[in-house]
């Protein structure tokens, strides 16, 4: 029987009746299988069980609930199931819930969170009502249909928006959002997407990416925010604190963000997805770990484990990952769930155990706590109550993570609101923060380059020719994890504002036009003011948008030769995933790096163009002049080898990015002497000293004169943003801590610990230096 039942208030109002009555009335089973407990007895004497308490502690209430459930529950809690196994045909066939499927998984198997994978959307209607009807109809069903009441939590990534649901705002991808430099914004993204999710009944967001961008040729680039982890730890830890900001009175639960994918994923050895990394523990503790403890001092509430395998380990079978790094060194208290189906690999690819089972007790004891286990619920179940049988693993470690994931769900407020209003959730997601998505666009765009001050172009041009890939192609803006994994279905394209779109809005009295291939728009270009070309890439996400030659292809190239033969002024407006290789296109005059602007880029686009907004974006990675300098950073270790590009030596380095005004900084002034655990306060005076306001982002390095382990020639601690009028100057402030200099000592084995070197520093602002003492 299928059966499709909307969340209504008077449903909600019934669950938590018969939650209760059934507290009241039933003698609970421990896992030890004696029978409830004078403390459980008088837990009740209020009422209701104390763990269907709201008033009482979390931890109490964790603790009754822990103690009431059998084995078999508990090892359901730490399975997550696909959407896919509760409807259609049980397996992968989209269609309606059934009754059948959600019994074999949440009732028979105890299952206690569903996800939606790249593409689990609703089906036939992919709204936002429906999402919110899926996720009721499933939660309703968990809790009408389990022994102790237990909701579920559904999870979905919602990495540039809510961008599982066609009709939601998608903002630009996170490689473009770093580009802005702007934390305050960031948080702002992360509340709209919070928002969004739980309207529909989504409370688990496995977002924001924290792996530092290494290497072009990696299909998932585009989900990262810098290359260098101070930026990139600021700007996740700013998205956590938006996603997982308090839901205020819309009714609704609180959402948890997740810090991903613990540590090391975004270097694979050949920059194909999941392939093995080999990164010296040295590297990987300074470099790697540091934006993940940036999230995790923001308090993320779930880690994701990286699929792949570091110095010959897979990750989810790491106990010096998972357990002697992330808990002991690093403190992080919450959820730590694999990724998509990787516990099976352990065996199946790695072949580290000889079955399942064996794979699953590495897994759990070397510590992951929820399994990400899409498709086969019986067998993770199964095999993991075999393993604390055989004891493989214990019941403490057990414990341990059903603890976790139960203080989640409590934390979270999923036993008092686990259902949504279906009918509002329209009205929350369609449409929602357009401005937002706008203003994101346009700070996340990076002019590269301005030769003769082309831009911004004037709003009385006569005629424009705009031609390119991606000039009108709304899937290519949006990119993978858009509604689908590899980019957005045929059929469920989101509704964006392209730049063909944008740039005709924006100047309605010109001629715009838009030519088919090269030799039309030669023979346009002839009358025209100027000839705008958008070039980019297919929409994809890993595997698929894995790319040995991360380059503009050649007919890329071609078609920006033939327009500059005419002698027009020519823009070039990349919309990429990744700093491509530019060949020929690096001749170009103008330059415009837009990234994957999302629903508003074509708006955002114009913006720069004709000077509605100022250009502000600067680069959160370095641009390559060839494949051949990937991976890239510009605070790669310095080598005695003096041949060309031996070193450092990138088409457009981090941090570059121009403006329609010019800026000045003045020499910093810090402290003079601090201790390993203090703060050092950097001031600078900032000067616009051009005839245009604009917004400049003032980076703070700190260069090491001298150090026993190699390190690279200037770190970022810290950064700030300063709007200025023409002529205005203003004293901008950056407050760092002194551990974010920490460096793990010891010789070629890194064996010791990670520690601030005592001795002499000197921050540098602009072309300024200043030294400062740790003591």
């Amino acid at each position: 029987m299928n059966r499709i039942r909307p969340s209504t208030r008077r449903g909600y109002r019934t669950a938590l009746c018969a939650i209760a009555a059934v507290a009241l009335t039933m003698t609970v089973t421990q896992s030890n299988g004696q029978a409830q407990s004078a403390d459980d007895q008088s837990a009740q004497s209020n009422g209701k069980a104390l763990y269907l308490d709201p008033s009482a502690q979390v931890d109490r209430r964790v603790n009754d609930l822990l103690r009431r459930m059998t084995l078999e529950e508990k090892v359901g809690q730490m399975t997550q199931i696909r959407v896919g196994k509760l409807r259609g045909d049980c397996q992968w066939t989209a269609g309606a819930l059934r009754d059948d499927c959600m019994q074999a998984v949440l009732t028979d198997k105890n299952v206690g969170s569903i996800l939606s994978g790249g593409g689990d959307f609703p089906v036939p209607d992919n709204t936002p009502k429906a999402f919110a009807e899926m996720t009721n109809t499933i939660q309703h069903y968990a809790l009408d249909h389990s022994r102790l009441h237990v909701p579920i939590i559904y999870g979905a990534d919602g990495v540039h928006g809510h961008n599982n649901v066609v009709t939601a705002t998608m903002f630009p991808q996170q490689i473009g959002l770093g580009a802005t430099w702007d934390p305050a914004l960031l948080e702002k993204l992360g509340a709209s997407t919070s928002r969004a999710m739980r309207a529909t009944g989504v409370f688990w967001d496995f977002a924001p990416v924290s792996d530092v961008s290494r290497d072009t040729r990696w299909g998932r680039y585009f989900e990262t925010y810098s290359e260098d982890p101070q930026l990139a730890g600021s700007l996740a830890a700013a998205t956590v604190r938006g996603l997982q900001t308090a839901p205020g009175k819309d009714g609704t639960a609180s959402l948890t963000a997740t810090a991903k994918h613990f540590a090391g994923y975004s270097q694979p050895i050949n920059g194909h997805d999941r392939v093995p990394a080999q990164i010296p523990v040295r590297e990987l503790q300074d470099t790697f770990l540091p934006p993940f403890q940036a999230q995790f001092d923001a308090g993320v509430r779930t880690v994701m484990i990286n699929s792949g395998a570091v110095n010959g380990v897979p990750v989810h079978a790491s106990k010096f990952m998972l357990t002697t790094e992330l808990r002991d060194r690093m403190g992080f208290k919450g959820v730590a769930i694999s990724d998509w189906q990787d516990v099976r690999a352990l065996t199946d690819t790695y072949h580290l155990a000889a079955d399942y089972p064996g794979a699953i007790a590495l897994a759990v004891n070397a510590g992951v706590d929820m399994a990400m286990e899409p498709s086969e619920a019986g067998q993770f179940t199964d095999g993991l109550l075999q393993d604390v049988h055989k004891g493989l693993v214990s019941t403490k470690r057990v414990d341990e993570a059903v603890r976790r994931i139960l203080k989640l769900k409590f934390d979270l407020g999923l036993f008092e609101k686990p259902f949504v209003d279906a009918n509002a959730a329209n009205g929350v997601v369609n449409g929602a923060d357009r401005d937002l998505a706008r203003q994101s666009a346009a700070e996340s765009t990076v002019l590269l380059r301005n030769d003769k001050n082309v831009l911004p172009l004037a709003r009385s041009v006569h005629k424009l020719v705009v031609i390119g890939d991606t000039a009108d192609a709304p899937a290519r803006q949006v990119g993978g994890w858009t509604v689908g994994w590899q980019g957005p279905p045929d059929n469920q394209v989101p509704s964006v504002v392209t730049p063909l779109q944008g740039i005709r809005e924006a100047v309605p009295g010109a001629t715009v036009t838009s030519a088919p291939d090269a030799a039309t728009a030669v023979a346009q270009a002839a009358d025209a003011d100027a000839v705008i070309v958008a070039l980019g890439e297919k929409p994809g996400a890993e595997g698929l948008n894995d790319k040995e030659d991360p380059s503009l292809t050649a007919d890329q190239q071609s078609l920006v030769d033939a327009v500059r033969a005419t002698g027009k002024p020519v823009i070039v407006v990349l919309l990429t995933g990744r700093p491509l290789v530019l060949g020929s296109v690096a001749n170009a005059n103008t330059l415009l790096e837009a990234w994957l602007p999302g629903t508003e880029g074509g708006h955002a686009i114009a913006d720069v163009l004709f000077g509605a907004v100022n250009p502000s974006g600067r680069l959160p990675v370095s641009w390559p002049k060839t494949v051949g300098d990937e991976p890239m950073s510009y605070d790669q270790l310095p080598g005695t080898n003096g041949g060309p590009s031996s070193n450092y030596d990138p088409a457009f380095p981090f941090g570059h990015g121009l403006s329609y005004t010019t800026f000045t900084t003045s020499t910093p002034t810090v402290t003079g002497e601090v201790d390993t655990d203090g703060k050092v306060t950097v001031r600078t005076t900032v000067t616009n000293t051009g005839a245009s306001a604009g917004t400049n982002v003032v980076p703070v390095y700190v260069h090491t004169p001298v150090s026993r382990v190699l390190v690279p020639d200037k770190r970022l601690v810290g950064y700030a943003r300063a709007d200025l009028k023409p002529g205005e100057q203003r004293e901008v402030t950056v407050t760092f801590d002194v551990g974010t200099l920490a460096l793990t000592s010891g010789d070629v084995d890194a064996v010791g610990k990670r520690e601030v070197p005592r001795g002499a520093y000197q921050v540098v602002v602009g072309d300024a230096a200043v030294g400062f003492t740790v003591r």
